[in-house]
């Protein structure tokens, strides 16, 4: 009886805002029992409820060791896309930059843990600039696309960029050659 009723509360999730207009965190209720957990990790009717109306397009999976350093991403109109993001397996310290030249808060960052533990979710709308780090081995990052990737449509903003001042809490990350070579946010211009 307790195990047929786990399924009848699954619907449940808390999404929050935090003070960058349009991020969004996403508290999902998680059931455990004896086989282990079960937990919805999106649902069209309560994210359209949130006011969060987006349709995603792709899916895209990464898989990292502790220390790999991916970003600062983004993707320029009019391929632009908002995610929405979470680990599967490990844990990632979440960074974006709000990249709206309009916005009040543009050029300020957020940062969010996201692991397996907690289970939380992250919506990154269309204009921020989006990276991670990972904080274990063999860490699982997912994440949902508003719009198809578009080679090239992608930008790149560098990671210690001295302006942005970002606290990585990391000293040499494991960067691709390709993030290497992104540019500095004082070069940027926002296309948002």
């Amino acid at each position: 009886m307790v195990l047929q009723g786990l399924y009848f509360y699954y619907n449940s999730m808390e999404i929050k805002d935090t003070f960058i207009e349009g991020l969004k965190i996403i508290t999902p209720d998680v059931f455990y029992d004896n086989r282990g957990y079960f937990y919805e990790s999106y649902n069209e009717r309560r994210f359209f409820d949130a006011g969060l109306t987006m349709k995603f397009v792709q899916d895209n999976e990464s898989m990292s060791q502790r220390g790999v350093l991916r970003g600062l991403h983004f993707q320029n109109p009019p391929y632009a896309q908002g995610k929405l993001i979470r680990v599967i397996k490990g844990e990632v310290m979440d960074v974006v930059v709000d990249l709206r030249k309009t916005s009040s808060t543009y050029g300020q960052h957020y940062k969010l843990i996201l692991n397996d533990t907690n289970k939380l979710m992250f919506y990154i709308p269309e204009g921020f600039a989006h990276g991670f780090v990972t904080l274990k081995d063999d860490t699982v990052f997912s994440y949902k696309c508003t719009a198809f990737y578009n080679k090239q449509s992608e930008g790149g903003i560098m990671w210690d960029d001295k302006t942005l001042n970002i606290d990585w809490n990391i000293e040499n990350p494991i960067i691709s050659e390709k993030d290497k070579l992104n540019i500095s946010f004082k070069d940027f211009i926002s296309p948002f």
